[in-house]
């Protein structure tokens, strides 16, 4: 991609993003998304169909960066290896102002939705063994919403515990499920 074509989407989609944290998505133009970009509104509408593509690109981009940064090792699955939890928090913590405004702003539907798709997709990477009294679809359900809901908080209460003390305690709050899923003899590096 031409260098000045990058530089045109990236100073949209900062413009977007600062533009979130001031003011509600719904209420938000594109002459408004341009104007602060420093771009006219065709080169808006050359990178994105609407301002509601944009958020989702916006969304999409982050997220694979958050899954390129957090398991960079073959296999390594976000919710079975302390080590990914760790480079999870780390990552969050390092871009909080892009997950705050995602999870407080009236867009946040769309990205929680696709941060459950994301733990959905690293469950879907392990066997579970459970007990006879447990359900399968619930279960899974369960995990993907505690570990969703204890991002959203932890961002949205400014990270008040460092990375390692949240992965030591959602790792011992998952181990007492004893769902035989974890990695037996991980150990934070």
């Amino acid at each position: 991609m031409d260098r000045r074509i990058q530089k045109s989407r990236q100073a949209i989609m900062d413009a977007f993003m600062r533009l979130m944290s001031e003011k509600d998505f719904e209420s938000m133009t594109i002459n408004q998304i341009a104007e602060e970009a420093n771009v006219n509104r065709g080169t808006v509408y050359l990178h994105f169909a609407d301002k509601y593509d944009l958020r989702d690109q916006c969304v999409e981009a982050q997220l694979n960066q958050l899954q390129l940064s957090c398991m960079p090792e073959e296999g390594l699955v976000l919710l079975t290896s302390k080590t990914a939890l760790l480079r999870t928090f780390e990552y969050l913590e390092q871009h909080a102002s892009f997950y705050s405004i995602m999870l407080t702003s009236k867009g946040s539907v769309v990205f929680r939705n696709q941060l459950e798709t994301m733990f959905r997709q690293s469950l879907s990477m392990v066997s579970i063994s459970l007990d006879r009294e447990l359900n399968r679809d619930i279960t899974v359900q369960f995990l993907i919403s505690a570990g969703v809901g204890l991002l959203e908080w932890w961002i949205t209460r400014s990270m008040p515990y460092p990375p390692s003390v949240m992965v030591e305690q959602y790792w011992k709050l998952l181990n007492r499920f004893k769902l035989q899923m974890f990695e037996e003899n991980s150990v934070l590096e």
